[in-house]
């Protein structure tokens, strides 16, 4: 082979020679035409492969939220649109987005503020800051007054998983915007209305677990069950792959909802024994760096060596190092322009259906097969 047929192998993508912009083009052409290199080409690339690879009819599709999203508002402007597009198949948020995003659903008020502001002149006045976002100190010990009425309801009395719990939320918060004359404000009511199962990875890590633990001073018998939260998120990607579909991850931000979505296949292969690859699809916005050592920055190569991933797929795999609050609309403004809606899945009904298959195939070709040997 010749040095010239060797460069050519390297010099066969596109030339980089893009239109002028004119101000007349969609976000979507904006992204295809001028986001050629860097991180505007990784957000391409993630765009691309939301709608070519990810949004497939057999692709059942996750996402993890952590960071400030809903208090910015993008609850109601990107979250709840995907859900509603059948974009979003099951959720792991953090407690805090939940709960912040309940304030929407009752008719509560944030503001755009500034990040400049004197926190201690904020505190005299009464209102609480999210970088540059201002709300009353009132909607905290409003929304905490919602959760609690909720949690002493005889719905609530008893230990259930945090999909179960979320889904009884949403529902009442539905009610309380249709009685306030609201409409797609809440992300907990547009997933019990779409049938999406949110999880949270650490219950007690936000005013939502706060005040059940309050009320279980008071001998309310709540409690959310973090065994079934582990199965039951095993059990949805066990049934997408099991059924000859695929699974896909998508990462906003990492922390623990990073994780817990990505442990999944660890659950399967490594704890139940049940032989699979791992993930098929992995899209992540993160300003989190990999040499850190942090899961947050963690490459989906370095998935791979701990099962998470599924190596022959690691070019279905895109990191944009971005802001998720500049990624995330362009990204739904890019798949609801390039994609058409996917029927809903309504993974929530189908919970039990799925753990039922998770138990029959640790039974059957799982680790439970060489425990129940040993007896």
């Amino acid at each position: 082979m010749t040095a010239n047929e060797k460069s050519a192998g390297f010099l066969s993508g596109p030339r980089i020679s893009p239109r002028a912009i004119t101000g007349k083009e969609t976000a979507a052409e904006l992204i295809d035409q001028a986001f050629l290199a860097y991180n505007g080409a990784r957000l391409r690339e993630a765009a691309t492969l939301l709608t070519s690879r990810m949004l497939e009819p057999d692709v059942t599709v996750a996402l993890s939220l952590t960071g400030a999203l809903t208090p910015a508002g993008l609850g109601m402007s990107a979250i709840i649109p995907l859900m509603e597009a059948g974009f979003v198949d099951w959720i792991v948020s953090t407690g805090a987005n939940l709960y912040h995003d309940v304030h929407f659903g009752i008719g509560l008020s944030m503001h755009r503020g500034t990040w400049q502001a004197d926190d201690v002149e904020l505190r005299e006045h009464g209102v609480v800051r999210i970088y540059d976002i201002f709300f009353d100190y009132q909607v905290l010990l409003d929304t905490d007054a919602f959760f609690r009425e909720l949690i002493a309801g005889p719905e609530f009395q008893r230990t259930m998983s945090t999909a179960e719990f979320h889904f009884l939320c949403g529902k009442y918060v539905r009610a309380r915007e249709q009685k306030l004359g609201l409409e797609r404000r809440s992300l907990l009511a547009a997933a019990w209305e779409c049938g999406v199962p949110i999880y949270t990875s650490s219950p007690g890590d936000s005013s939502i677990g706060m005040n059940i633990a309050a009320k279980a001073l008071e001998g309310n018998r709540l409690l959310p069950d973090v065994n079934a939260d582990v199965n039951e998120t095993a059990a949805i990607v066990w049934d997408a792959k099991r059924t000859g579909g695929k699974s896909a991850v998508w990462v906003l931000g990492g922390g623990s909802p990073k994780n817990f979505l990505l442990q999944t296949e660890p659950q399967i292969q490594e704890v139940l024994g049940i032989a699979e690859k791992g993930h098929d699809y992995y899209l992540a916005v993160t300003d989190a760096r990999p040499d850190t050592g942090g899961l947050s920055g963690a490459t989906p190569g370095e998935a791979v060596s701990w099962g998470k991933i599924d190596p022959d797929q690691l070019p279905g795999t895109v990191i944009c190092y971005c802001d998720t609050t500049i990624a995330l609309p362009l990204l739904t403004h890019y798949a609801l322009a390039r994609h058409a809606p996917r029927p809903l899945k309504r993974l929530y009904q189908r919970r039990e259906e799925l753990m039922q298959a998770l138990r029959h195939a640790y039974a059957t070709e799982g680790r439970a097969v060489g425990a129940a040997a040993k007896k």
